[in-house]
């Protein structure tokens, strides 16, 4: 049983600077492909970011530039650090985890965490 718990949500300012935090347990973490995605109501769940066990980073353009994934293996933890955050950045972030093939389809992860909510106000 893999699961997945996700942190550091909340609301800031636009320009504001958030840290998610995703705390894996189960399963060997250092194989695992992880993986960020938001949703909004009433849109699809899109890709942000992805580091796989190789440590590549891999960002949807809306995000490169602004926000960093990075994974710590020893502690089972993936963070995504949000700096010059804007409104569009609002959603719920969940953290993802598979041993599959694919980077950026959410229907290649396995694991996914309940998520956290990111309000950034204008």
């Amino acid at each position: 049983q893999v699961q997945l718990v996700e942190s550091g949500g909340g609301l800031v300012q636009a320009g504001g600077s958030l840290r998610l935090s995703c705390a894996v347990e189960g399963g060997t973490f250092s194989i695992y492909t992880m993986g960020w995605f938001r949703q909004v109501p009433g849109k699809e769940r899109e890709f942000v970011a992805a580091v796989p066990r190789s440590g590549t980073t891999y960002y949807a353009d809306s995000v490169r530039g602004r926000f960093t994934i990075s994974r710590d293996n020893a502690k089972n933890m993936v963070y995504l650090q949000m700096n010059s955050l804007k409104p569009e950045d609002t959603a719920i972030y969940r953290c993802a985890a598979t041993r599959l093939a694919g980077l950026v389809q959410r229907s290649a992860y396995e694991y996914w965490g309940q998520g956290t909510q990111v309000t950034v106000s204008s």
